[in-house]
């Protein structure tokens, strides 16, 4: 009788165990957590990073009303194993096709294409697709020409 009593006891704990793990959300691919950085990850980064960074599109203000709304877009032109940097740039704006020759890797606050071609031409892919995952929000994009940044 007392087998039988514990080995219950044993039997609910392993079903409450597996229940448990059965009933965890896991984020989807697509989920955009897994693929853009918010405005407070850009301005940590844009606060510790020593890449050369240049401004394009309105000034990055946190304070200017409806500002997260706008799609910051970093590009940059070098990779160094899981990190991006080298000369930068940044675009703080609505949509539009940003001219990015050289372009190895780029993260968003928005999903935005990335292009072979200049013009927002030729195969484009989506961040949101990024196949290969770099430190700090950026996805490796060699081959990029142009981006495509559509309205937020």
């Amino acid at each position: 009788m007392q087998f039988t009593t514990k080995l219950a006891a044993v039997a609910c704990f392993v079903a409450a165990t597996m229940t448990s793990v059965i009933a965890s959300p896991v984020a989807a691919e697509t989920d955009e957590s897994s693929y853009l950085v918010s405005h407070e990850q850009f301005y940590h980064w844009l606060a510790t990073t020593d890449a050369e960074i240049t401004f394009v599109g309105e000034p990055i203000n946190p304070l200017t009303p409806r500002a997260a709304q706008n799609t910051i877009v970093t590009y940059c032109s070098k990779r160094t194993q899981n990190v991006c940097g080298g000369p930068c740039t940044v675009y703080n704006g609505g949509a539009t096709c940003l001219a990015a020759p050289g372009t190895n890797c780029l993260s968003a606050t928005h999903n935005v294409g990335f292009c072979d071609k200049g013009g927002c031409n030729g195969s484009c892919n989506q961040l949101s697709s990024c196949g290969t995952r770099l430190d700090n929000g950026f996805c490796y994009t060699p081959g990029t020409k142009s981006i495509i940044v559509s309205s937020a």
